[in-house]
């Protein structure tokens, strides 16, 4: 965590110092802050989960899953064919329940992710995986493969690109969302059990500490941050994006370990984590204001 703060201190000097008034701009820091708030939701359940030595590769299919189902859901009860562009008509009763539907749907394929890997001991890597496929391929068969262009005006413009005391909407779901995780994780019983899973399972089943079921809640936290990032996409961008979340797995997880969480588990921290998701986003931001081509900004 420390080291990556470093990292992080370094990389924002540096842009600071070469374009000052473009990098430094209250305009530049709020783009940068809405482009960090998706991954960071998602990056923060898997946190979670690296911490109990686990691996979620699925975050970003369950993620597209979610926002198909709170998107057709929100569509139907709109009494508007699927087909329509640009935005409903929706009231805020309908914008609720297909934002708990995205939750909901979220927590259950990363509670389906916990099962599989606490009762039949297959690896993480392996059975996250598995439901990377079958979420993806499930939103496929669910839309037709044809994104769901027609969203409620209201999320679109309240939380999209709606502000509240000038602070992005986007941006204040993924800080209440990381506080309350990082809250839960460094301060609470099942947070310390969260670390104990990770050090040495079978320590801490022989402590009397619940493994099975700690590791069935920490992937269905995953989960359901893959849910709210799913209604932060939708409000975004006004349509599902089915076809851009390929690398967000890998993403999520470079930023954990970027911001200090070991891999073989049991340390982290969800502080370290915010400073992981923004090392790369800084870092190609300064690169565009800099105008380094972007094959460039690729292979940096």
């Amino acid at each position: 965590g420390a080291q990556g703060a470093e990292v992080h201190a370094v990389v924002v000097a540096v842009f600071l110092v070469l374009r000052p008034a473009q990098f430094g701009s209250a305009y530049n820091i709020q783009q940068l802050a809405i482009n960090a708030a998706i991954l960071l939701v998602l990056a923060t359940g898997q946190t979670y989960v690296i911490i109990t030595a686990g691996i979620d590769l699925s975050v970003g299919s369950v993620l597209v899953f979610a926002s198909v189902v709170s998107a057709k859901l929100m569509l139907m009860l709109s009494g508007v064919d699927g087909t329509t562009y640009g935005t409903t008509a929706a009231g805020w009763d309908i914008i609720a329940i297909g934002i708990a539907a995205a939750l909901v749907t979220g927590a259950v394929w990363g509670a389906l992710n916990g099962l599989l890997i606490a009762l039949t001991r297959i690896q993480p890597l392996i059975v996250t995986l598995g439901t990377m496929g079958m979420a993806l391929g499930g939103a496929q068969i669910l839309s037709g493969g044809v994104d769901v262009r027609a969203m409620p005006e209201l999320l679109v413009t309240q939380v999209g690109s709606g502000r509240f005391l000038g602070i992005p909407m986007l941006v204040i779901i993924a800080m209440v969302t990381v506080v309350l995780a990082g809250i839960v994780l460094h301060l609470t019983r099942f947070g310390l059990h969260v670390f104990a899973v990770g050090s040495n399972e079978e320590a801490s089943r022989r402590s009397g500490i619940p493994t099975r079921a700690r590791l069935i809640q920490v992937y269905a936290i995953s989960g359901l941050m893959a849910g709210i990032a799913a209604v932060m996409s939708n409000a975004r961008f006004s349509t599902t994006t089915i076809n851009g979340h390929a690398m967000d797995n890998l993403a999520t997880i470079s930023a954990v370990v970027l911001g200090g969480t070991s891999l073989f588990g049991g340390a982290g921290t969800v502080f370290g984590t915010v400073i992981g998701v923004f090392i790369p986003i800084i870092l190609l931001n300064g690169f565009v204001i800099l105008g380094i081509p972007p094959f460039w900004q690729t292979v940096a």
